[in-house]
């Protein structure tokens, strides 16, 4: 038997003026925007108990009700791919994600992903909303997230995720030598001519990351970032609005920078780093079931371990960052 759903959300003033669907993804990020256009057009999720388009504009205060049966949405495959599980029991299940993993399948990447992997370790969680997955990271970023494996664990992490009490620290490692840690409270959005990519824009949604000096290099500085929001490529789009993009970035970072007199380690450490240096470090949260406050740590991946040692040789702090 389908599960029925039942959840409603009042418009906030950042969404005044919105598309419906559009604002609904953002109210109830747990389903897809294609699966909340359907519900729109189907009258099972209203506005101010109206049936709307989801084109149709909305305004601060209105009322979005939800009531839907909640069907398979894809045709997802299992598939046995390895994962490394630091934790599981009946209602979560923490992973460490390698780069290069795709989370959910998607338009060049039908298969192969870690939704692939988790429906072979838990077939159950074919019948949740995205697969149980409630957040993500890139492609190319490595580190911990957290899936639920029942409904009322998915709603809970949802809700604390939209309440900001996941706490999310990262690990970054970036161009240029950084003086002190700090706050970037940028708005994002769409880049308004590159729209693949993301970008500050003025009347873009909230975005705010805090950032503290790990290790200082000559030239690079290793940083722990704590994410406020969770926007798409936040990190790596705030990092390089304050001219520090993380090493090995291919969107934001632009091409490989070498400092003058670098020895060929350094220039083939940096040259040969082809992701964006970027690890999810450290997770926590409040266990679903039980009200346990949990905090997961995952050690940092090979080839980042590996970066940060050639930058403590070559690239040592009492070089002046001028030297470019």
């Amino acid at each position: 038997m389908a599960e029925i759903i039942r959840e409603q959300a009042v418009i906030s003033t950042e969404l005044d003026g919105e598309r419906l669907d559009q604002a609904a993804a953002q109210l109830f990020p747990a389903y897809s925007r294609s699966r909340l256009q359907t519900w729109i057009k189907r009258g099972e999720l209203v506005m101010d108990g109206k049936t709307c388009r989801p084109r149709d504009k909305v305004r601060s205060g209105a009322a979005l009700q939800l009531v839907a049966e909640l069907e398979d949405e894809v045709n997802w495959q299992a598939q046995d791919i390895e994962l490394d599980v630091i934790y599981e029991d009946d209602s979560i299940l923490v992973l460490n994600k390698p780069a290069g993993l795709v989370v959910h399948p998607a338009a060049g990447h039908a298969d192969g992903t870690l939704v692939n992997a988790l429906l072979n370790r838990v077939p159950a969680m074919a019948q949740l909303p995205r697969a149980g997955i409630v957040h993500r990271l890139d492609m190319e970023t490595s580190g911990l997230m957290v899936a639920a494996k029942n409904l009322p664990a998915h709603h809970s992490l949802v809700a604390q995720l939209q309440e900001r009490s996941v706490k999310r620290q990262y690990c970054a490692v970036c161009i240029g030598a950084m003086t002190g840690g700090g706050t970037i409270d940028a708005p994002m959005g769409r880049h308004p001519r590159q729209r693949k990519k993301m970008a500050v824009v003025t009347g873009g949604k909230p975005a705010i990351t805090h950032y503290r000096i790990k290790q200082r290099f000559g030239h690079h500085t290793r940083v722990a970032v704590n994410l406020e929001t969770g926007r798409t490529h936040q990190i790596r789009v705030h990092m390089a609005h304050r001219k520090y993009p993380l090493i090995g970035d291919p969107v934001y970072g632009g091409r490989p920078r070498i400092p003058k007199g670098a020895s060929d380690e350094l220039i083939e450490a940096l040259r040969g780093f082809r992701r964006q240096a970027l690890h999810a470090e450290a997770l926590g949260l409040v266990h679903p079931s039980t009200g346990e406050t949990m905090h997961f740590d995952c050690p940092l991946p090979e080839d980042m371990a590996a970066l940060l040692d050639v930058l403590e040789r070559e690239d040592p702090a009492h070089v002046s960052d001028r030297a470019y």
